[in-house]
C-alpha cells in the first residue's frame, strides 16, 4: 500500500492510499476510522480525489464519526 496524499482537515486525518488498483480514502478521528474504496480508473489523476471529498461529504463523515462514538458509548454502558 502506497500513500498518495494527505488532505488537511482540523478534526480528522484524511489519507489517500493506492493499493491493488484502488484508491483507499481513509478518514481517522480518535479511535474510529472509515475507509472508502475508489477504482483507480474512476479518476484521471490522484489530485481529482481531493475535489471529490468536498465539504458536504466531509461533514457527513464527521456526523458518522459522532454516530459511531454514540453507539460505542452505549455499548460500553452495557458492560
Amino acid at each position: 500500500m502506497r500513500t498518495i496524499s494527505r488532505i488537511n482537515h482540523p478534526q480528522m486525518l484524511i489519507t489517500v492510499f493506492l493499493w491493488n488498483n484502488k484508491y483507499l480514502i481513509k478518514f481517522e478521528a480518535g479511535p474510529y476510522e472509515q475507509t472508502y474504496k475508489l477504482d483507480e480508473m474512476m479518476v484521471s489523476e490522484p489530485s481529482d480525489i481531493e475535489k471529490l471529498i468536498d465539504e458536504d461529504f466531509q461533514n457527513k463523515v464527521l456526523q458518522r464519526f459522532m454516530d459511531m462514538n454514540s453507539d460505542f458509548g452505549d455499548l460500553l454502558k452495557s458492560l
